[in-house]
């Protein structure tokens, strides 16, 4: 179990280091929700998780994300924002454009208290959207 963390902590910190070092990672999604703001501004409830089996393609040569749904959502990343960390959660975030030209914010979180599990978060304004992801 030591020799997995070990290596998610290894892929993540090349993943730190796009600047130098350019790859592609490959994602499978596993599930999704969505979280809406309501009329007042103020922020609803997460929708029931729903099963979806989607490929994320993360590009660091090209500066893109995208994601493999129905209606393919691209994100041009505009900047690499520093990697944080905690003793819950490692976050690697991007600030982006979507292929409609909205600013949006994705983050790829691995919660280390829950068996490393990943996920995606693509940030709007007035909506959250949340992947369930792991390494192909």
């Amino acid at each position: 179990m030591n020799k997995i963390k070990i290596y998610i902590v290894l892929l993540f910190l090349c993943l730190g280091l796009q600047h130098s070092y350019s790859q592609k990672y490959q994602f499978k999604t596993s599930g999704f929700s969505v979280l809406e703001k309501n009329e007042r501004g103020k922020w609803g409830k997460w929708s029931d998780l729903k099963l979806v089996n989607l490929l994320v393609s993360l590009d660091t040569d090209k500066s893109r994300i995208i994601v493999y749904s129905q209606a393919i959502q691209l994100f041009e990343i505009i900047e690499y924002q520093p990697t944080e960390e905690n003793d819950t959660d490692i976050v690697y975030s991007f600030t982006c454009k979507d292929n409609n030209g909205d600013d949006c914010t994705l983050s790829i979180i691995t919660r280390k208290n829950q068996g490393n599990r990943k996920q995606l978060y693509i940030n709007y304004n007035n909506r959250i959207i949340l992947y369930n992801i792991f390494n192909m």
